[in-house]
């Protein structure tokens, strides 16, 4: 026979359904999050470029005059790879707008419930780039000499910085998230 952990409510009955109608109304967003959901990829020619939504259906091919020259089937070929990648994207892009509303808890679960893991968590998946690496290139971008440590953000020259520059130069498919 198994044993029952008892853990006390303190929560009133008014806040518990108060946080179930809160979960309720979150979930019932999931859908239109990832109906918003994008991801575009292109050849390293840029010869092709495909966007597709986190369902998989095509928003966008683009071809350019020269991807005649590829000949039907390398051609085919390129634009069915091209938009695996641009769906491997989109469905990452899911994933992250559903965290952000549901939490990593939740939203591992419906990783998991739908079979379709976040393909940042591929283990063939590039590790990315380190803190360090991030702000020594952003450092090298700006003309800026490197932080001194690693733990050590120039929050003085940021402060001096105007905000659009800053965003301008920020490079977000630097970063990595397990997500």
């Amino acid at each position: 026979m198994s044993t029952v952990e008892q853990v006390p409510v303190t929560s009133t009955t008014r806040q518990l359904i108060d946080q179930a109608r809160a979960r309720q109304d979150a979930l019932a967003q999931v859908e239109s999050l990832m109906a918003q959901a994008r991801g575009t990829a292109h050849d390293v020619d840029g010869t092709i470029e495909v966007t597709v939504d986190a369902r998989g259906k095509l928003q966008r091919l683009w071809l350019a005059p020269d991807a005649v020259n590829w000949g039907h089937d390398r051609l085919g070929s390129l634009i069915v790879e091209v938009t695996q990648a641009a769906m491997r994207e989109a469905t990452q892009d899911s994933y992250n707008k559903v965290a952000l509303l549901l939490g990593e808890d939740m939203t591992y679960m419906i990783e998991q419930m739908s079979g379709m893991p976040a393909p940042a968590r591929a283990e063939d998946d590039d590790p990315g780039m380190t803190v360090e690496e991030f702000q020594r290139q952003r450092a090298q971008r700006l003309g800026e000499a490197p932080p001194a440590t690693a733990s050590t953000v120039d929050t003085a020259s940021a402060a001096h910085e105007d905000d659009d520059a800053y965003w301008e130069s920020f490079d977000p498919a630097s970063l990595r998230s397990d997500r």
